[in-house]
């Protein structure tokens, strides 16, 4: 286990609902007058976790490139889901596995807004390649509004090896991508299921895409060609909820 700030409003307010018996410390900027910052700062007091007030210069070291509004708190992190705990993973989902995976998403807002989304969405887990994702930093945190500490995260040597492994255990994969002809709204999501999404510039990589049971994108009748990576995540994880809800 390790320990690391959590930054901000909703990442702290995240930590104290899901999981305040991790939340070590609590900070607070001197003269913070937000309310939502006294909120939190109360109940971290009534849960018996120390309060202590701070300079805004000791936050801004805290938080990076992170905004903090006034807020941090020491996390005391879990140890971290790794790809052998899978199995065990699917099987709690009672064949009704959603799993996120995303080839390549460097960009730390977008990989916390992905998180989020999946969290929303009661994803089974979230698999990101170890070298070519960002990891849990403090603004990946605070972008997934609590989501982080949701949902699983894990981080594979082998990206092509993991969906190879899902497959084989009856996980049916579709890959995301603009140049395909066929419909994410055509393709059957209500059995366990995984749903890939490539990098921001380049998209899914070649082996990724050859792995893929299918191939779907989602159809854009107006001006743009694309989506941002996290929207279109989100809209793929909705769509595979309205077909499970029985939903026209």
């Amino acid at each position: 286990m390790s320990e690391h700030w959590i930054v901000g409003i909703n990442p702290v307010d995240g930590a104290l609902g899901n999981d305040a018996a991790r939340v070590r410390e609590l900070l607070v900027e001197n003269g913070q007058r937000n309310t939502r910052v006294h909120e939190l700062a109360e109940r971290a007091k009534a849960l018996n976790i120390p309060v202590h007030h701070r300079p805004r210069e000791q936050l801004d070291k805290l938080a990076g490139e992170a905004r903090h509004q006034g807020v941090a708190a020491l996390y005391e992190a879990p140890a971290l889901v790794g790809e052998g705990d899978l199995p065990e993973l699917l099987g709690q989902a009672d064949g009704a596995a959603l799993v996120l995976v995303l080839d390549g998403v460097t960009d730390p807002h977008n990989l916390g807004a992905c998180l989020r989304s999946a969290a929303a969405a009661n994803a089974t887990a979230v698999i990101v390649p170890k070298d070519r994702a960002v990891g849990l930093t403090p603004v990946v945190r605070r972008a997934s509004a609590g989501g982080a500490d949701r949902v699983p995260l894990i981080a594979v040597t082998n990206l092509a090896r993991t969906l190879r492994n899902l497959k084989d255990a009856g996980v049916w994969i579709t890959g995301l991508a603009g140049d395909t002809e066929q419909s994410i709204y055509g393709i059957d999501l209500k059995g366990p299921v995984a749903v890939v999404m490539g990098s921001e510039g380049e998209g899914l990589r070649r082996l990724t895409r050859e792995t893929c049971d299918f191939l779907a994108k989602i159809p854009m009748p107006g001006a743009m060609e694309s989506l941002n990576v996290s929207v279109a995540t989100g809209v793929v994880l909705f769509e595979a909820l309205r077909q499970r809800s029985g939903l026209p």
